[in-house]
């Protein structure tokens, strides 16, 4: 994953007590965060790497 990926994820939410499916489009990501633009949301959301279930690449950036 890197910066301008369009990721499509199953992510654990805040609580740790619901799955979300989203897609998001990565700004920044280190080594516990990603931060992106939430396409659900519409808005721009922290992501912890450690909620994330699963990931597949939409579309990478070249």
């Amino acid at each position: 994953m890197r910066k301008g990926d369009t990721i499509e994820l199953i992510y654990l939410t805040s609580r740790g007590n619901k799955l979300s499916q989203r897609t998001i489009r990565i700004m920044d990501v280190n080594e516990t965060y990603i931060k992106a633009y939430c396409y659900s949301r519409k808005e721009v959301r922290i992501f912890r790497k450690d909620h994330i279930l699963a990931s597949r690449i939409i579309r990478r950036v070249s």
